[in-house]
């Protein structure tokens, strides 16, 4: 399996780009983390948001892969513990394909990739900044594949 993450945002800090290479490449080749960059839509002072975030939306849905599981991230999905996530992980790898994991921009995502989720997961109940969303949920999943494996990694 391969957990695609695709996010709209390029040209993030090197902290981010270290931070998120770090995690996911600690993950195995059966559970390989792959991130799809999606550019942001130009917004200014008239810019029309909603047009914005439906082009976005477009952009990230024609980057998931044919069959994937989609997960659309959203400050109003389901909150998992470590051990939760690490049964959703295993879930994902039973279902033998792969997964999409959808992050939106400053707006969040469109109404598009809300509807082509399967599920939808919520980081945290605070707005995170889509930066450190990229490390936090590399770090998360590199936690779960830890549980799963029993690792040293997570020590509970």
């Amino acid at each position: 399996m391969k957990i695609h993450l695709i996010a709209v945002g390029q040209k993030m800090p090197d902290w981010v780009a270290k931070g998120y290479e770090e995690y996911a490449r600690r993950l195995p080749s059966d559970c390989a983390l792959v991130l799809h960059e999606v550019a942001a839509g130009k917004r200014g002072k008239n810019a029309d948001v909603a047009r914005i975030l439906e082009a976005e939306g477009k952009a990230v849905l024609d980057k998931v892969p044919r069959g994937s599981h989609i997960v659309a991230l959203e400050v109003t999905g389901k909150a998992h513990t470590t051990e939760s996530l690490a049964q959703r992980l295993d879930h994902w790898r039973h279902l033998g394909g792969d997964v999409a994991l959808l992050v939106g921009g400053p707006e969040g995502l469109s109404d598009a990739c809300r509807q082509a989720a399967q599920e939808q997961w919520s980081l945290s109940p605070l707005t995170l900044p889509h930066p450190l969303v990229r490390v936090v949920l590399a770090e998360s999943l590199y936690r779960a594949w830890s549980v799963l494996n029993n690792h040293p990694y997570h020590r509970a």
